[in-house]
């Protein structure tokens, strides 16, 4: 579970953007210019889907291994799929589906105060990180021009994040999370859909889909 929270952040960095602060640099208000557009192009979509790769890393603890997934999201409605489990959220409850143990468990949305979860992701970003305008890199002949996130409090577990940003279309390329444990987290967007028609299960949990599967009720 502790990993599921680097792809929730990833999901939050193509959601939501914060809020400019009173007393910026030149280029600190450009990176809040720059997110602000970014903000306005995905809140102005109904869903969105996207397919990821993702990579963590630490040279220290030989570490370095791969994932990829895909999400589907609407408001504050989740499905998300992260290293063969299942993340849904209807508005209401969390359903957390891992078929390789077949169980499900359900419960509330962590609160605001637990940390970035799918649940606060229109409003996380609004407080807690210095913003910072960093390199402009070339990709594949794309421009992706990076704002540096640096959390206000010194008790979270990453040391800063830096947001990839495609300035043609505005939209997120990918996120770089540098943990204070050294560890390296980097997801990158591999394709991206939005306004598709969604299916009507899309956000819906059934429990007659899991008749063999340990389902736990926390609360």
């Amino acid at each position: 579970m502790r990993n599921m929270k680097y792809l929730l952040l990833s999901i939050v960095f193509v959601l939501a953007f914060a809020k400019a602060g009173s007393a910026q640099s030149n280029s600190d208000q450009k990176a809040e210019e720059l997110l602000k557009k970014v903000a306005q192009k995905f809140k102005s979509y109904d869903n969105l889907y996207f397919t990821y790769k993702g990579n963590f890393k630490n040279v220290k603890n030989s570490i370095n291994t791969d994932i990829q997934g895909d999400a589907t999201l609407s408001g504050q409605k989740y499905n998300v799929n992260y290293m063969g489990t299942t993340f849904l959220f209807d508005g209401n409850r969390q359903y957390v589906i891992n078929r390789e143990d077949e169980q499900v468990t359900i419960s509330k949305p962590a609160s605001e105060d637990d940390g970035i979860t799918p649940s606060n992701i229109l409003s996380f970003y609004e407080k807690g990180y210095t913003k910072k305008w960093d390199i402009l890199q070339d990709v594949k002949g794309r421009k992706i021009q990076y704002v540096k996130l640096i959390p206000i409090k010194s008790d979270t577990d990453y040391k800063n994040v830096l947001l990839g940003i495609d300035k043609q279309s505005n939209h997120i390329y990918n996120v770089i999370i540098t943990e204070k444990s050294g560890t390296v987290v980097t997801f990158t967007l591999k394709s991206l859909k939005v306004n598709e028609p969604l299916a009507k299960n899309t956000f819906r949990f059934d429990e007659s889909d899991y008749p063999d599967f340990d389902i736990e009720q926390l609360d």
